[in-house]
């Protein structure tokens, strides 16, 4: 019930009045238990509505503006006669009551709906105007009911209170430094836990001297750290946390709690503001390293690589107060901001993965952002949306807001439509608790909240501190350009230690002296630590990867070959189990015949095709120790219905895959349909990967192209993070890719794109056109010991191509080759070899058979990159100087692979006696026509162009 309701409940009253059967069981029981029920009362009751009086048990404007006691001329019951009187005093009494105590009722509710957007919540203090619907005389209470003492069932605990008391209690919880956001939450038992919590204290924790210590410690810690780094490197960027020093002391608590909640490990995303100091003062990152950064005297160290320090992540050990232990890991991060929110997600489910941590309460993530960049980044809506979804959920993330009131130079009005940067959060079952990051002690109450909350329902919850920039974007920018206003009233302001220190003096927690004490022991050890990076001699440190990670490498390509054979009737084995369901299981009638086919390969009776050579693929390796995890839209079944990874029973709904019951000792093997999502899932997975080196992790898009929607993700992360960071990832990329006709979003993975940024051995992109080639790429992504990413250009018609099948043997004795040699012809005697990729090398074979041609030869690049000269040329051994080498493509000229081979490899080719022509459509802004009947004519024509003159 709302405001909006009261002339509905009026005419149920009056209707209940004339016949109590008219209404619904509900609403009598509703309106009984006001009402005196004995026979006289009832029979006044119905007296007076038959001479046409109507009694109101709602909030109207009538009855609500002179509420007085009974018998007087502004009473209840004076109201009541004027607008129908039941005739009983007591009858009268008891409808003032109810009357009374549901207007309280709605202005408690309004409180907790909208008490927040009276907080104080602004340093700054600028006045956030009156708010009319927490006003008293809005629900028609006078000031004489301030002091009724009601028994409200809306506040449970503080039943009997006065009026006066309970809004005052209302105005502390909800109206002071902390403004939360919790009734959009449907769960009743959420609601009143967070109700008891907040109401029962008024929002405010009566700390222990050693915490207000341990917070002004803090902010000393914060604050001084700025300062000097101020002072000795004049102008030099650093997005310094001044303004906003109340965020170390606020990670402290967190940390702390997450100790006493058994938390071992937690894992940090961030963006730059503010970095510098998390890692000193939280991460506790030597300050000579950080300094020595500011000078950068060795710049052959970075050359073409590494990354500015505000960018850089770190790990170590944190003890708590109590002597709990916790690693913390601080992901790098780009510049892109809020995309390494769900990196930091993957990684912390990949320790809990690995912990065996299926409560996810072991590992934490911890997710700081920036207001203009949670309001205006659509990846942050990708991140919330994973949080309770069964293949991304890591047990609730906490996510602290650094609110800065503007973003670089753009005011809040002009950066987003909401009331807060954080109303997107809303979408989430989760409360939003906004506070003033000058109040720390309210800081300290809204982080116990928080993580009790977290620990509770495991559920994400959101911290929005508010605070502001004391200098601006970065320390080289001019704020007062654009905020001259704001800037004038921060001029004018004490910093937040110099505020809380007056505070605990004032209390007597906290000497001149002691006071004294920590700033100097913080610039000494800071002046040592410079003093440090000034040596000579001095090399900082380089944190190097993690233990699990002691027995992989990154660098360059190995030469030597992967042994990826595998048992042939073993292999069989594993894929008749794959192909297994219970006893009992209704299989869908037309995937009765798919699962036949497949166990017919897997004795042998039949070819491989392109699913089921990756089924053998996954189940060699899980078999062996080696744990899968595949995510993409729609991927359980497959786009194109082809994998059949989960099985539906038709007549229960239940699932069931078969991967999961190979072997009673295989490894973990998870795959998930994910959400409509390309940059969120994708950084997902490869943060995943970055703590999962001896698995398989793939990520499938549902067409190739779709990745496109994930750029950043690639560029920022996958293409440059070892170059940068020293990271490795051994990430698979699944992209399908074939023109088929399907139109321009439907045929091109863009794989000039992945070409274009390959170098120093940073990714693998590959096109395998065999079962085979694709069951022993997957195999060699996992058993050799070198890591990194991996793009796999997928067909689409080759997964049905009668062709397109290996033998049994082929997998189990093979290996992947990067260029495939044309055997059907003699090399020494062709006039002309096309080289190719993909779908097209079956329609130039299709097309050779017919003419009947045996001096043409096919050969395929199955490995784009990396791919040595010495390598592609050898593939052309034997072949005369004289013959033509062409490049056939289904792209247009100025995509696909043609472009990196010219820039890459025309001069050798040269060199070599030889001339690279290319056969493409033409250039062309689009990948492809959207006509059917365009496509297959521009492919006749391509084919005709790659066999003219023969």
């Amino acid at each position: 019930m709302n405001s909006f309701s009261l002339d509905y409940i009026d005419d149920l009253y009056v209707q209940y009045i004339q016949d109590p059967e008219s209404v619904s069981e509900t609403w009598r029981q509703y309106f009984e238990q006001f009402l005196v029920s004995s026979p006289a009362t009832a029979r006044k009751r119905n007296a007076g509505v038959s001479q046409g009086r109507r009694v109101s048990v709602s909030n109207s404007a009538a009855a609500g503006t002179s509420a007085g006691k009974p018998g007087g001329n502004g009473s209840a019951l004076a109201v009541a006669e004027r607008r129908g009187s039941t005739g009983d005093e007591a009858t009268d009494q008891a409808l003032w009551m109810s009357r009374m105590q549901d207007r309280v009722n709605q202005l408690v509710r309004e409180y907790r709906v909208r008490g927040h957007l009276k907080a104080q919540l602004d340093p700054l203090g600028i006045d956030r105007g009156d708010r009319p619907e927490l006003s008293p005389q809005r629900y028609g209470l006078s000031e004489t009911d301030m002091q009724r003492r009601l028994d409200s069932s809306a506040v449970e605990h503080v039943k009997g209170d006065t009026l006066d008391v309970i809004l005052t209690k209302l105005r502390n919880t909800y109206c002071r430094s902390i403004g939360a956001q919790f009734m959009h939450i449907d769960d009743r038992n959420i609601r009143d836990w967070l109700q008891q919590r907040m109401e029962s204290t008024e929002n405010r924790l009566d700390l222990p001297h050693e915490t207000q210590r341990r917070i002004y410690a803090r902010l000393a810690d914060a604050s001084i750290f700025e300062e000097f780094v101020r002072r000795k490197f004049v102008g030099a960027k650093t997005f310094s946390l001044e303004g906003a020093e109340t965020l170390i002391p606020l990670i402290d608590l967190a940390l702390e709690k997450a100790g006493e909640h058994g938390v071992q490990e937690v894992v940090m995303g961030m963006a730059h503001r503010g970095r510098l100091n998390v890692m000193a003062n939280i991460l506790k990152k030597r300050a000579m390293n950080i300094f020595w950064s500011f000078d950068d005297p060795n710049p052959e160290l970075s050359r073409g690589g590494g990354d500015v320090r505000y960018h850089l992540g770190y790990s170590s050990d944190w003890k708590t107060a109590r002597g709990d232990h916790l690693h913390i890991s601080l992901c790098f991060n780009p510049s892109h901001l809020e995309y390494v929110n769900t990196v930091a997600m993957g990684r912390t489910r990949c320790k809990q993965d690995h912990r065996g941590d299926t409560d996810r309460r072991q590992v934490m993530n911890v997710l700081v952002h920036g207001d203009a960049a949670f309001a205006g980044e659509g990846v942050v809506q990708e991140t919330l949306n994973l949080s309770q979804l069964d293949g991304y959920r890591v047990g609730g993330t906490l996510h602290i807001i650094i609110n800065n009131q503007v973003g670089f130079t753009t005011e809040p009005e002009q950066g987003r439509s909401t009331t807060y940067a954080t109303d997107v959060a809303k979408m989430l079952q989760i409360p939003i608790f906004h506070v003033n990051g000058e109040d720390p002690e309210a800081v300290a109450q809204v982080v116990a909240l928080a993580m009790d909350f977290r620990n509770e329902f495991q559920r994400d919850v959101v911290i929005d501190l508010y605070a502001f920039r004391r200098w601006g974007h970065n320390e080289g920018d001019e704020p007062r350009f654009t905020q001259p206003r704001m800037y004038a009233e921060i001029d004018r302001r004490a910093g937040v230690r110099e505020q809380y220190l007056n505070r605990l003096k004032a209390l007597g927690k906290i000497s001149e002296e002691e006071a004294e004490e920590i700033q100097k022991e913080r610039t000494e050890k800071l002046e040592s630590e410079f003093d440090a990076s000034k040596n000579h001699q001095f090399v900082p440190d380089t944190q190097t990867l993690a233990a699990g990670w002691s027995d992989y490498f990154g660098g360059p390509e190995p030469v030597e070959p992967t042994d990826t054979s595998f048992d042939e009737t073993l292999l069989g084995e594993l894929v008749d189990a794959a192909t297994r369901l219970p006893e009992g299981f209704a299989q869908h009638k037309k995937l009765k015949r798919l699962i036949a086919n497949r166990r017919g390969m897997a004795t042998g009776e039949k070819p491989f095709d392109w699913a089921t050579a990756e089924l053998a693929a996954f189940a060699t390796l899980l078999a062996r120790g080696h744990a899968i995890r595949l995510t993409g839209q729609d991927c359980q079944r497959g786009t194109f219905s082809q994998r059949h990874a989960v099985q539906h029973d038709v007549k229960t709904g239940a699932t069931y895959m078969p991967l999961e019951h190979l072997a009673t000792n295989q490894a973990r093997v998870e795959l998930h349909n994910s959400p409509l999502s390309e940059a969120g899932v994708l950084g997902f997975e490869w943060g995943y990967s970055l703590d999962a080196p001896d698995s398989l992790v793939l990520w499938e898009a549902q067409f190739g192209d779709f990745w496109n929607c994930a750029q950043v993700i690639v560029d920022q992360f996958i293409a440059s993070a070892e170059d940068k960071w020293n990271r490795l990832s051994g990430l698979v990329m699944l992209l399908p890719h074939g023109f088929e006709g399907q139109g321009p979003e439907h045929c091109s993975a863009r794989v000039e794109r992945f070409l274009a940024m390959t170098a120093e051995h940073n990714i693998q992109v590959c096109q395998p056109t065999t079962p085979a080639q694709y069951f022993h790429l997957l195999r060699r992504q996992v058993i050799r010991k070198w890591r990194k990413p991996l793009i796999v250009l997928t067909p689409k018609s080759l997964l049905r191509h009668p062709e397109v099948v290996s033998d049994r043997k082929e997998l189990a004795e093979g290996a992947f080759e990067r260029i495939l040699i044309d055997k059907d012809v003699d090399l020494s005697k062709v006039r002309r070899v096309m080289l190719c990729t993909g779908k097209i090398y079956y329609d130039l074979k299709k097309s050779r058979q017919e003419r009947e041609l045996d001096d043409v030869a096919l050969i395929r690049l199955e490995q784009l990159y990396p791919l040595e000269s010495d390598e592609l040329i050898a593939a052309l051994d034997g072949v005369p100087r004289n013959a033509e080498i062409f490049f056939v493509q289904d792209e247009p000229r100025n995509m696909g692979t043609w472009p990196y081979l010219k820039l890459n490899f025309g001069d050798d080719f040269h060199s070599a006696g030889w001339t690279l022509v290319p056969i493409t459509r033409a250039e062309s802004a689009s990948p492809s026509t959207g006509s059917m009947a365009a496509h297959l004519m521009e492919q006749k024509e391509l084919i005709e162009a790659a066999f003219a003159g023969l």
